[in-house]
């Protein structure tokens, strides 16, 4: 079995002035460029794509052929997620496999690879704001697990399913669906993501409800209420008129008379009232 002392890609040393293009330049998954348009490793981006050959197995790892003219080489550690005690027991000599970017150095003419399959959202790609689709994986009384394709599935909390008040989660969705969530919080310490969905839907309109205010001319025919001496004066002037009393009313004294006429007037209702 050869030794070639080249398969290091477990080493992260570089010279002056080398560019490392890693997470920091390629916050997006490659999978959208064809890997047949890649003419250099100038093009090359991390956790893009390649069907390769396994040109060469060694203690460190296996070189791949991925059609560049510097092949790429895969670490021992990278080959599966179980641990692997010889290469040779994953792949061999002129087999076909699946292999992704995991960094690239262009100014040493170095690529190293990954058979295994990068998670769409690392850790720090996960910024608060972001939009991201997933799928409902559990439902629990408390909110639903999304996967959005990181580490962890992501929680949406039931205050965050929707804008009116819901019961269970299973009212709003259910396991397996697509759904699309706004990334809340993230905690790298904790591993915890915190999702909404409500964040991305309009809240409702709440209609205020209008006072009926009075018109201008209802006002204006509204007549005052009478009082107790005002009704009881009434009723003496009118008893008084029905009899044919007449009240004097002399020019000379015009306030004194109409003051001691009322006062006869209300004494005498009073009184009948009280006889009944």
């Amino acid at each position: 079995m050869d030794t070639d002392p080249q398969v290091n890609p477990g080493s992260t040393e570089v010279g002056d002035g080398e560019e490392i293009r890693d997470l920091d330049e390629t916050q997006k998954i490659a999978d959208t460029t064809d890997p047949t348009e890649i003419k250099s490793l100038e093009d090359v981006k991390r956790k893009m794509h390649f069907t390769g050959t396994v040109t060469k197995i060694t203690l460190a790892g296996a070189v791949v052929d991925i059609g560049l003219e510097v092949p790429g080489v895969v670490h021992i550690s990278q080959l599966q997620t179980e641990p692997v005690n010889r290469v040779e027991d994953v792949v061999q000599v002129g087999q076909k496999v699946d292999v992704w970017v995991r960094r690239v150095f262009p100014k040493k003419n170095r690529l190293e690879l990954t058979m295994i399959e990068p998670l769409a959202l690392e850790w720090r790609e996960i910024q608060k704001g972001m939009v991201v689709k997933g799928k409902v994986t559990r439902l629990e009384k408390f909110g639903a697990f999304i996967d959005i394709g990181a580490e962890r599935p992501g929680l949406v909390h039931i205050s965050e399913m929707a804008h009116d008040y819901i019961k269970s989660p299973s009212e709003v969705v259910k396991e397996g669906d697509e759904v699309e969530v706004q990334v809340l919080s993230v905690n790298r310490h904790k591993k915890q993501i915190k999702l909404s969905m409500k964040a991305l839907e309009e809240p409702p309109v709440k209609v205020a409800r209008e006072v009926q205010q009075p018109k201008a001319e209802e006002v204006e025919k509204e007549e005052p209420v009478p009082t107790a001496m005002e009704i009881a004066l009434r009723e003496a002037m009118e008893r008084s008129q029905s009899r044919g009393e007449h009240i004097e009313n002399p020019s000379k004294n015009k306030r004194r008379a109409t003051a001691d006429d009322i006062e006869r007037i209300l004494a005498r209702t009073l009184q009948n009232r009280g006889r009944k």
